[in-house]
């Protein structure tokens, strides 16, 4: 298979979007009072959910690019991270109903990075070689 599926496509250019705008908006709100008294409600340092929220968008920046790059690494690195994610979210979050979005989101992506078209894309032989340079 030498064409990307359009919904791989349409993944990666999702996650490194809002990626991108997450990573700004998080930024505009470092100081923000109101999201600091949110995050006190955790029993997670402020400072240790910051860095895990910076990790997170890095990972579904690096995923995005890395899938459109046709390197599988990116896919499992987007389920591992974004999975743990979600867990780590699920047991220390005091507002556990706000990530019932995120949750639906990660199945769908889930969903469509492991379909038939995605894995023959991901495990073509082609992708060795374009990693090679070849």
């Amino acid at each position: 298979m030498s064409t990307r599926p359009t919904s791989i496509t349409v993944v990666a250019w999702i996650l490194i979007v809002l990626g991108g705008i997450a990573l700004i908006a998080t930024t505009a709100m470092l100081g923000d009072q109101t999201t600091r008294v949110l995050m006190s409600k955790s029993p997670i340092p402020i400072p240790v959910q910051y860095a895990m929220t910076y990790v997170g968008l890095v990972i579904m920046l690096v995923s995005g690019f890395a899938m459109l790059k046709r390197q599988n690494w990116g896919r499992w690195l987007y389920v591992i991270g974004a999975g743990i994610g979600l867990l780590v979210g699920l047991v220390t979050s005091p507002m556990r109903e706000a990530m019932i979005p995120g949750i639906v989101f990660y199945v769908v992506v889930v969903f469509f990075l492991f379909r038939r078209r995605a894995n023959e894309y991901f495990s073509s032989t082609e992708s060795v070689r374009d990693a090679q340079g070849a």
